[in-house]
């Protein structure tokens, strides 16, 4: 093999192995939003408040179908101050 040819050759695969990790860092990024999703949750849940990490699907699926979301908050303390002016943590609610 020539020395060009092999050189084209290397070139080749390197190019290969940058274009795919420049392309496949942010595919797995988006792929794990979910993961990243750190808001806490005001939740009407089988007519209970909850305050949980988890998003309105997944408390649907943990918990029923009679599950509403009541608010959304960037930190705990705000989600159990909006959770005590509804009643506080296991009181009684309704999804409308």
């Amino acid at each position: 093999m020539t020395k060009t040819t092999r050189l084209v050759l290397e070139s080749g695969i390197t190019l290969l192995i940058v274009l795919g990790a420049v392309f496949a860092v942010p595919t797995l990024a988006t792929s794990n939003t979910a993961a990243l999703d750190s808001k806490y949750r005001v939740f009407c849940a089988n007519d209970k408040i909850e305050v949980e990490q988890r998003t309105l699907e997944q408390q649907k699926n943990a918990r029923g179908s009679n599950v509403c979301q009541l608010g959304e908050f960037d930190y705990l303390s705000d989600a159990d101050k909006h959770a005590e002016k509804l009643g506080g943590k296991g009181a009684d609610c309704k999804c409308n």
